[in-house]
């Protein structure tokens, strides 16, 4: 790890055994678990006593993923969905609750990042709907679907959010910012609604992963960026935790220039190497 990565990501562990027995006879469902940081997740919370319920395009790699988890002991159901269409996020809802009638943990993570300026999609519509059903639609429809069991058990819903969220538009990211923000807010908004049902909502403002997502935007090549080993040890803090947020140390510098010079901010992210049609992946 170049000493960059670690000075912006520095690695704090969990607890094995704290972790264990705070999932122990919990059912947690998981989206976008077949790559990434949902499958780190994934390994790191089975163990005998846990239940996953983990979704994603892959049905392949969801069943390979299974049947390694399911030698750990932990009971693992698979649906594959493609969370771009609703009637699947509809369908998925009610298969988790034919499954298991307890959830205590949603962890929506599945999500679609796009670097793209605006002047790029004027034919190209879907890149706002798609963006817009996988990274809000889906799951406020997964939340509010499961919001019974949820209350029942005191549970948890937490959001992979992403770090720009917290900084002012940065121009080639309309689609993406617009989709993420817009969950973030929805969840700001449950959060105090919620608050007496005992349930949950943890925002997770995740700055760069070296994940497949990123892999299309050669500009990120270089950069620095976390693990999807890291990220998903801070899911399971946030587990451990319950708390309502988590942001790197250093986004409040780079938050309050953009919020204080926006002219500035934009500037400099406008400077940034820009082939027009990149795009990062998803899920």
């Amino acid at each position: 790890m170049k000493w960059i990565d670690k000075l912006l990501f520095p690695t704090a562990g969990v607890s094995g055994r704290r972790l264990a027995k705070a999932v122990k006879g919990k059912t947690i469902v998981i989206t976008g678990a077949s790559y990434g940081i949902g499958e780190c997740v994934a390994r790191r919370l089975a163990g005998p006593g846990v239940t996953l319920i983990l979704t994603a395009r892959t049905e392949d790699k969801l069943c390979r993923l299974k049947k390694e988890l399911e030698d750990k002991g932990c009971n693992v159901s698979v649906f594959p969905c493609d969370l771009y269409d609703l009637s699947q996020t509809e369908l998925l809802v009610q298969q988790i609750k034919e499954v298991s009638p307890q959830v205590d943990i949603l962890i929506n993570n599945a999500g679609k990042s796009i670097f793209r300026p605006v002047a790029c999609s004027v034919n190209r519509f879907h890149d706002f709907t798609r963006t817009m059903s996988i990274n809000y639609y889906s799951p406020v429809r997964l939340t509010i679907g499961l919001y019974e069991s949820l209350k029942k058990q005191k549970g948890q819903m937490i959001y992979v959010s992403a770090l720009n969220v917290l900084f002012s538009s940065a121009p080639g990211w309309a689609a993406y910012q617009a989709s993420k923000t817009a969950m973030d807010s929805w969840g700001k908004a449950v959060a105090f609604e919620w608050k007496k049902q005992s349930i949950c909502i943890t925002s997770i403002y995740l700055p760069l992963v070296r994940t497949r997502m990123i892999e299309p935007n050669s500009m990120y090549k270089n950069s620095p960026a976390m693990t999807p080993q890291q990220a998903a040890t801070i899911v399971c803090r946030m587990i451990l935790k319950r708390s309502r947020q988590w942001s790197p140390w250093w986004s409040i510098f780079p938050r309050y220039v953009s919020v204080l010079f926006p002219r500035v901010w934009g500037n400099l992210a406008a400077s940034k190497p820009n082939k027009k049609d990149e795009v990062c992946g998803s899920f």
